[in-house]
């Protein structure tokens, strides 16, 4: 038999999961493209080639926590690694 409760907060828990690696990685992309213009068209016009010294390690910081939450997710799912 299905516990719905349980089939339930596993779900909510994956999309909230999901969600907040797919929004870290975003905003990491989107640190990294500090410095740079486009125009109407959607193509590149000029690098200034200059970002800020925190958007570039707040861009990093955003990656390694992405890379944080994938090897997390594959530690809890290979019982070996956690004696299970």
């Amino acid at each position: 038999m299905i516990d719905w409760a349980d089939f339930a907060i596993v779900a909510i828990a994956s999309l909230v999961g999901a969600g907040v690696v797919v929004a870290l990685f975003s905003l990491g992309v989107r640190l990294h493209a500090e410095g740079t213009e486009y125009d109407d068209d959607g193509q590149k016009v000029s690098v200034t080639g200059i970002r800020s010294r925190a958007a570039t390690v707040g861009g990093y910081f955003c990656f390694a926590l992405c890379g944080l939450a994938a090897l997390y997710g594959v530690y809890l799912i290979v019982p070996a690694l956690h004696g299970g």
